[in-house]
């Protein structure tokens, strides 16, 4: 999933909207402030808990069931006492892959755990749990002054930040994650308070067939009828606190976890999303869109369409390899397919233009005070040359990051530079070398599991050949130019060459480097010399001559922000995503994408019958599931002889946000976020209230599947399972309903 200018006088220019008529369904708010800041509209949207109810520090809340995993690549939630939680398909797909064999492919025939002694390690996943956040702005702009920029200020608030982060680790329990980040450009700061537990465990997945059913294809795309979702298990010591696997390790105890609604979802239902979003850019100029529709973004797509043939080319040949790359096949093809939908979006809105206006309406704000001016005065200007100047560079880095780190093998080698550092160094410590060597030991496990060296190879010839083609000469580094002349241009045969005695094309070659680890061997290594000598060139030659213009566009943007914000005191603006806890508010909706064309607000199996193709592996669909369809056995989990998949609401979510919980205004759990629609990819910068809308996956679909597909009903047993229909009395409290829920569960 996805990446924006906001607040309230932001959107009436980028939207042609009167500030009257903007609606509640864009924003990404910290809990922390929804009281003062959101509290009543959200009421008036339809939502019944109180603000304490969703955000509290010392009782139960709803923010005590969302689950952060692997520190922000994606939500999820806790729906039983006995820490089992919900996600998406997507999320868990690594998991499934790591325990995947071609004698007992997950992926293809999906995973129930019968018991909780057959769950399977999650070796490469940690759920989070937020304990607190404060406002610590104050302390760490306290004393730094507005105007100061570059690395003066940047040491002033790393200072500033590390002495919060000690302050409040001598005040909470010692095993607790703190991190304090940056909002608003710079112009906010808060802390995090974490408790991350290490041992979690897969409990059920359905088959690829129906988590990934459309595949690519209807990868961002409504009407939509993917049952995105699986379920874990976050496991702690039997002291209670995070621990690494071990059989001894017991279920982890939420303070609280989501009742799951049967009641499903009617046209404008309260709808609510708490989750970790990661990344927009709303407050990007209009010279950064430029960047990102001229240079990065159309290069992107060029390289990754590249990349994903040439997996294609080898997954369609062999089931081992299909297995080995299945996971990095999704992630490259994701945000290819984003990059073309958010390239097409900006264009289509004319974001770049209305940022324009916007910015025109800043500095005439701006010079209508000489105040305003000595501090804002510079700011489009500064935009203008900043990213003139960094036009090649950002190229360069967007290079960087597709071409040279798309090569598995330099990525590995990269691995081992901290290895390398300490072995070169003139006073060895060996105690430091062991403890490196120990942890190559257990990335190679992974790393050669899900690897094959052909694949990569030929993956890497083709991607050195974009840089030697596109990013100018007096930017590339000298020793790859020599390469490149040596070898007249051919990189197949370069790439030959450098993996042909390489320790970094197998794993038996890396182990027996590590049993014996010296630097002259990976001084020696051709894999090793191309990774060292791009970060060299990089870290030498292209960062200190983008560094200043960087500082340049920063400084402008935390300065931007500051004014927008004084410019409309009395709007409410929210912040960008930044993999923090955030809520979004909206509703249930349907809508229109294009003239004469309307979209429902949700989809029934009947669709998946429609799309089935047996021809195309995205679109099979599994015989018992068409039984079940066909003979309309949906048990008490359809709706009016129909089995409802996916639904919309007009919510505002991005990447991070997968797998987090749709929430209904009693608390309770009705669907799992895990997709945006293709006409509103844009997105991540510029808002759509019209077109913007989050897929979810209906959580009696969810049922449905777990119970009549997998029987795996025990799993239902454990949930608190919920209806509200026919009744008039209110919803009782959170707290109250976590005691009676565990007090259920115990007995």
């Amino acid at each position: 999933m996805k990446k924006i200018l906001s607040g309230f006088l932001a959107l009436t220019v980028l939207l042609g909207a009167s500030v009257n008529t903007l609606r509640a369904d864009e924003g990404m708010w910290l809990p922390l402030l929804i009281k003062r800041l959101n509290y009543a509209d959200m009421q008036k949207h339809g939502l019944q808990l109180s603000a304490e109810e969703i955000y509290s520090v010392n009782n139960a809340s709803l923010k005590d069931a969302i689950v952060v995993l692997n520190g922000g690549s994606c939500t999820a939630e806790m729906i039983s006492s006995k820490g089992l939680f919900l996600t998406n398909h997507h999320c868990a797909y690594g998991v499934i892959q790591d325990n995947s064999t071609t004698e007992h492919d997950y992926l293809t025939d999906g995973f129930w755990a019968m018991a909780m002694k057959k769950e399977l390690p999650a070796q490469s996943m940690t759920a989070g749990f937020l304990i607190e956040m404060r406002d610590v702005t104050d302390k760490v702009l306290g004393e730094v002054p507005i105007t100061l920029s570059g690395s003066e200020r940047d040491a002033a608030v790393r200072a500033a930040i590390a002495e919060v982060e000690a302050s409040i680790k001598e005040e909470v329990e010692e095993h607790y994650d703190i991190q304090v980040r940056s909002f608003f450009e710079g112009n906010e700061y808060y802390a995090f308070v974490y408790e991350t537990f290490r041992d979690v465990r897969l409990v059920g997945a359905p088959p690829s067939y129906i988590g990934k059913f459309g595949g690519d294809t209807d990868n961002w795309m409504w009407p939509r009828h993917t049952g995105d979702f699986s379920l874990m298990r976050v496991y702690m010591g039997p002291d209670g606190k995070p621990a690494d696997y071990s059989e001894d390790n017991v279920p982890y105890e939420p303070k609280h976890f989501l009742p799951v609604s049967m009641d499903g979802v009617e046209k404008d239902d309260f709808a609510m999303i708490m989750g970790y979003p990661g990344s927009t850019d709303r407050y990007l100029s209009s010279y950064g869109v430029d960047q990102e529709l001229t240079v990065r973004q159309p290069n992107t797509v060029k390289v990754r369409e590249v990349r994903l043939a040439l997996m294609k080319e080898d997954m369609k040949e062999s089931d081992e390899v299909r297995i080995k790359y299945a996971s990095k096949y999704a992630g490259v093809s994701n945000y290819y397919k984003y990059f073309i939908g958010q390239q097409r979006g900006l264009k289509r809105l004319k974001v770049k233009e209305k940022k324009q206006q916007l910015e025109r309406e800043f500095m005439n704000w701006v010079n209508s005070d000489e105040e305003r001016k000595k501090i804002y005065g510079d700011v489009v200007n500064d935009w203008a040359s900043g990213f003139k100047e960094t036009n090649e560079t950002a190229l360069y880095r967007t290079y960087l990051n597709e071409c040279v780190f798309g090569s598995e093998a330099i990525v590995m080698a990269w691995r081992t530079s901290r290895l390398y550092s300490a072995l070169s160094a003139e006073e060895q410590d060996q105690a430091q070398i062991d403890a490196l060597v120990s942890d190559l030991r257990s990335r190679a496990d992974k790393f050669y599991k899900d690897y094959n060296m052909p694949t990569d190879r030929k993956i890497t010839a083709a991607l050195f050949n974009f840089f030697h083609e596109d990013i100018p000469a007096d930017l590339q580094p000298e020793f790859f130019k020599d390469y490149a002349s040596k070898f007249k241009g051919d990189f197949n045969a370069l790439a030959e060459k450098m993996y042909d005695k390489t320790i970094f094309g197998s794993k038996a070659d890396f182990l027996a480097f590590l049993d014996d680890p010296k630097a002259k061997t990976l001084e020696k290594d051709m894999v090793f010399e191309f990774m060292n000598g791009f970060l060299d060139h990089f870290r030498g030659a292209v960062a200190p001559q983008m560094a200043p213009a960087m500082d340049k566009i920063d400084n402008a943007n935390r300065l931007f922000v500051n004014g927008l914000r004084k410019m409309n005191e009395d709007k409410n603006y929210y912040p960008n995503a930044n993999s923090t806890m955030r809520v979004t508010y909206g509703n249930v909706l349907d809508y229109f994408p294009a003239d004469a064309v309307y979209y429902n607000y949700y989809t029934t199996t009947d669709g998946i019958l429609e799309k089935e193709d047996p021809n195309n592996d995205e679109f099979i669909v599994p015989a018992k599931l068409k039984e079940l369809i066909e003979n309309k056995d949906f048990g008490s989990y359809g709706q009016d002889g129909e089995m409802r998949v996916c639904f919309l609401t007009n919510t505002d979510i991005t990447g991070g946000n997968s797998g987090s919980p749709v929430i209904n205004g009693r608390g309770e759990l009705i669907g799992c976020a895990f997709d945006g629609n293709w006409e509103a990819m844009s997105g991540d910068i510029a808002f759509e209230p019209e077109l913007q809308r989050t897929i979810a996956v209906d959580i009696r679909y969810v049922l449905f599947i777990i119970d009549k597909y997998a029987g795996a009903r025990h799993l239902i047993d454990e949930m608190n399972v919920v209806s509200h229909k026919n009744e008039e009395q209110p919803a009782p409290s959170i707290e109250t309903t976590t005691k009676m829920k565990k007090e259920k569960m115990k007995g």
